[in-house]
């Protein structure tokens, strides 16, 4: 090719990655776990959806106390999802499928049942097995108060006291211990951990909890109020969270990601206190991407939407970082209970926890929300069962409930169970083809009955269905040069109206109010998330145009 012939922008820089929560995607095995049988099963259904890669929820050995995100061994596949071998002929199969993969990294804590841990547990005060994690001596007297004030994100003190005395620091499940990043032993074994992976095929990695990995040595107490929403920092003084510190660990993992062929990427979970601290995290040399939360925390208001979309632009602009724009994921209410109720933000859909939402109202919101979030610049997410329009599951049975969070919300919280339901894939009734016909284990989490109307069996027949929107859209976003990366431009709207141009002639218009409005002048309407009234836009729906 001409070295003078413009290169394509890389692939990660628009992507459309839909996340698989593994046990909730489909059950191959019959046990009512979703696996990597399932998934390489329904590849099919990926592809034709029309993403262009997957992000993989963690698939290693693991207790499974907090659903794999606390590790036991980061080179293995845990048996309940299948074998390495099974990982491999998956990795093969997607790429076969034109998708690419993203597999989970889970950097700030091990499980406590990881050989480090119990190497720890043995070895005893001042040894370098205990050096690996921040374990500390306790206050008080007798050292029986915790090191300080610190409190895990699921509630409770983030300490808790051993056999022998010390203390050992969980920020999350006291069975997920911190490691202590300062140590280069620990850097080391995850730079050999990225390599393993990277080795096998995959083409990146989401980091969970990116924001946190190394602490302040000095362990200050914090005030009260200090951290939010799943331990975002509130300043940028924090003590564990959003440190500069940890900038420098993705240097290094940057420089391993970019010495393997194919543009392999890096998404971080990264919830800061602005978006100006979250674009440090994508300067050049360091991440490619992080999930851009700012539309999933939103209500559903066009002035509101505009700022979220305005400072996302604004501060990921002088690093040349794409945005990524999420509406649900695995740790959230889906949107489309939230957006069902008159308070639409995530604040509200977590204090309205359990309180009626309109469905019809919630979806038809949800619909013209893809279309917005498919319509801006960059990248985007999409959460298992989105595309099928799923709701939360907002009355599971307390006795069925996994979530650690359960042990603190009493089961009437935002526990995150309900948006991990396993998928309806065909049927009138449970497991809705989760699992095989005949199969012996009842899904995980039981799913509603109102779900044989939402499987994707049953959407796939229906050319109104969410289903067929979000098939509609990915192809015609992926065959307009306009969508994707690239420039947005603000059209006059009104108030409540969302309207900007992408490119030379397309443009996005989303109506968020209750009134119809009169469509901008345009040649042809490419697509809209909902019936149009002739000449108007109506309430809480989208639309794209040709100009």
């Amino acid at each position: 090719m001409d070295s003078n012939t413009p290169q394509p922008p890389a692939w990660w820089r628009d992507a459309v990655i839909y996340q698989v929560y593994i046990r909730s995607f489909a059950d191959g095995s019959g046990d009512g776990t979703g696996d990597l049988a399932g998934l390489r099963a329904r590849l099919g259904h990926l592809a034709d959806l029309g993403v262009d890669a997957l992000w993989i929820t963690p698939w290693y050995v693991s207790p499974q106390v907090d659903a794999g995100y606390d590790v036991a061994d980061y080179r293995a596949i845990d048996p309940v999802f299948g074998t390495l071998d099974e990982a491999d002929a998956f990795l093969a199969e997607a790429h076969a499928h034109g998708l690419r993969v993203l597999v989970d990294l889970v950097p700030n804590h091990t499980s406590d049942q990881h050989p480090w841990f119990r190497e720890a547990l043995a070895a005893g005060p001042g040894s370098a097995a205990r050096g690996r994690y921040h374990f500390r001596p306790g206050r008080g007297a007798a050292g029986e108060l915790p090191p300080n004030n610190w409190p895990s994100v699921f509630g409770g003190p983030a300490w808790t006291r051993v056999a022998d005395g010390e203390w050992y620091l969980h920020l999350f499940a006291a069975a997920q211990p911190d490691l202590n990043w300062d140590v280069s032993e620990v850097r080391e074994e995850f730079a050999s951990v990225l390599r393993f992976w990277l080795d096998r095929g995959v083409d990146g990695f989401r980091i969970d909890v990116a924001h946190g990995l190394t602490k302040d040595p000095a362990y200050p107490d914090i005030e009260v109020g200090a951290t939010g929403l799943l331990g975002a920092a509130a300043d940028e003084h924090h003590p564990y969270f959003d440190r500069d510190a940890t900038l420098e660990i993705y240097r290094e993992w940057r420089r391993i990601a970019d010495s393997y062929p194919g543009e392999r990427t890096f998404v971080a979970e990264a919830w800061v206190s602005s978006p100006d601290r979250l674009a440090r995290y994508l300067a050049p040399g360091l991440l490619h991407t992080a999930f851009n939360f700012g539309l999933l925390d939103c209500p559903w208001e066009a002035p509101r939407l505009r700022e979220v979309v305005e400072q996302t632009l604004r501060v990921l602009a002088p690093v040349d970082a794409p945005p990524t724009w999420v509406l649900s994921n695995h740790d959230v209410i889906r949107h489309v209970t939230r957006y069902g109720r008159a308070e639409t933000s995530l604040d509200d859909a977590k204090r309205l926890y359990g309180t009626p939402s309109d469905p019809e109202l919630g979806t038809r919101r949800a619909r013209a929300a893809a279309l917005l979030t498919l319509g801006l610049p960059g990248g985007a997410y999409v959460y298992q069962g989105e595309e099928l329009g799923l709701e939360e599951v907002e009355d599971l049975p307390a006795d069925v409930l996994q979530d650690p969070n359960r042990f603190w919300s009493g089961g009437c919280g935002p526990v995150r169970d309900g948006c991990r339901v396993p998928l309806p894939w065909s049927g009138h009734t449970a497991p809705f083809g989760f699992s095989p016909d005949g199969a012996a284990g009842e899904p995980w989490l039981p799913q509603p009955a109102a779900w044989k109307d939402r499987s994707a069996a049953a959407q796939l027949a229906d050319p109104a269905s969410v289903l067929t929107l979000y098939r509609t859209a990915l192809a015609v976003r992926r065959g307009c040069d306009d969508l994707g990366e690239g420039d947005l431009v603000w059209l006059p709207a009104a108030e409540e109206v969302l309207a900007f141009r992408r490119g030379r002639r397309t443009a996005v218009v989303v109506n968020t109010g209750a009134d119809p409005v009169p469509l901008p002048e345009h040649a042809a309407v490419l697509l809209a998330s909902g019936p149009l009234d002739g000449p108007l836009l109506p309430g809480d729906t989208a639309v794209w145009l040709s100009l």
